[in-house]
Order: structure tokens, then sequence, then C-alpha cells
């Protein structure tokens, strides 16, 4: 094949351009593959960190939020019930947490960073119910043991205003504490572990 009279400079163009034109092509194609390998942004929102203002929050007042797609405890405990957690551990199966994987902040008679702001998951540790806050003192659904805390409605399972379980009821180990710390006085990042001071 004689190739004299062909313009080399224009059949060059042409596979240049033909190269853009099908790099070009790809990376609309890739973009959109790729992009649904993504978590969306519900997902994504689901495990950030929440921020909790508990500045208007009164005294025994419980807030909930939601962290991870679960439900999280925030409770403005009075001086009364933080007294009353100290007389409560012959009553309760683990009263400083020494059994569950908890942090370090959870394992005290408060299970938290200060003694009047107590943050749990609102999960039973049983089977997962969502238990009912009762804050009243020895009701007569509930007896007069009851001391005021949290009532799982689907097995039985009592918890003390701490989260700490008590003997003889379903539920195996505390409620969960999840990972909390304060950015200000006023104000509660659930999902970011507060910094170990080191003694």
């Amino acid at each position: 094949m004689n190739n004299k009279g062909v313009d080399k400079s224009k059949r060059q163009f042409l596979t240049s351009a033909l190269t853009v034109v099908g790099a070009v092509g790809s990376g609309y194609l890739a973009v959109p593959f790729l992009a649904q390998m993504q978590p969306s942004v519900k997902a994504m929102a689901a495990g950030a960190p929440v921020e909790v203002d508990i500045s208007k929050m009164e005294v025994g007042q419980l807030i909930r939020v939601a962290w991870r797609g679960k439900p999280v405890w925030v409770l403005n405990r009075t001086p009364e019930v933080i007294q009353t957690l100290k007389t409560l551990d012959a009553e309760l199966r683990d009263p400083l947490s020494n059994d569950s994987e908890q942090p370090a902040s959870s394992k005290n008679p408060v299970r938290s960073l200060k003694p009047e702001i107590f943050v749990a998951v609102g999960l039973c540790t049983h089977l997962g119910c969502s238990p009912t806050f009762r804050p009243e003192v020895a009701p007569v659904d509930l007896g007069e043991k009851w001391k005021g805390g949290f009532f799982c409605p689907c097995h039985g399972s009592w918890f003390d205003l701490a989260g700490r379980v008590y003997r003889g009821v379903p539920a195996p180990t505390n409620l969960e504490i999840p990972p909390y710390r304060y950015a200000s006085e006023t104000r509660i990042i659930i999902g970011e572990a507060a910094e170990e001071k080191n003694a």
C-alpha cells in the first residue's frame, strides 16, 4: 500500500481527538459508578457526632436524641438522685461497670463525666427494647424498692438513674454509655470520646 499523498497530520489529529473524546466519555461513565459506591449523606450523618445543647435543661429533665440510629438519653439528675445512687450497690449486678466494655467515665457510681448529667444509649441490654423513664419513687406498679430509674416493659428489667442494672432481671449488663465529651459547659458532643486524664 502506497502512503504517498496521505496527510499524516490529519490522521494524528483525528487519533488524538478520538483519544480525548474516549477519555472524557469514560470519565462521565466512571463518575456515577464510583459515586454510587460512596455512602449516602444520610448514612454518613447517621454515624456523625451529635451536638446537644443542655443550657435550657431543667433539673430532673430527660431529653432524647438520635445517634447512629439509636436513642440516646441525656438526663439532668437532681442532687437527691445522686445521693440515692450511692445507696443502691447491694441491689445492683455491676455497680461500678467493671464487667462491661464501657468508657472509663462510666466506671464510677454516677457513670458520667459530671455527676448531674447522665448520658446513655436508651436500649435495654437484654433484647434491645427501649426502657421507659420512671423517675418516681416507689410507684404502686413497681413497689417499694424502686428508687427511680428506667423500666423495660418488654421483659421487666430495671435500671437505676445511672443506667446500672438490678440483680435478678433479664438484662445482663448496665446500659451502654456512648462516647461523649463536653464542647463547653452547655454543649455535649455525642460520638466523640472525652480525653482521658492521666493520673
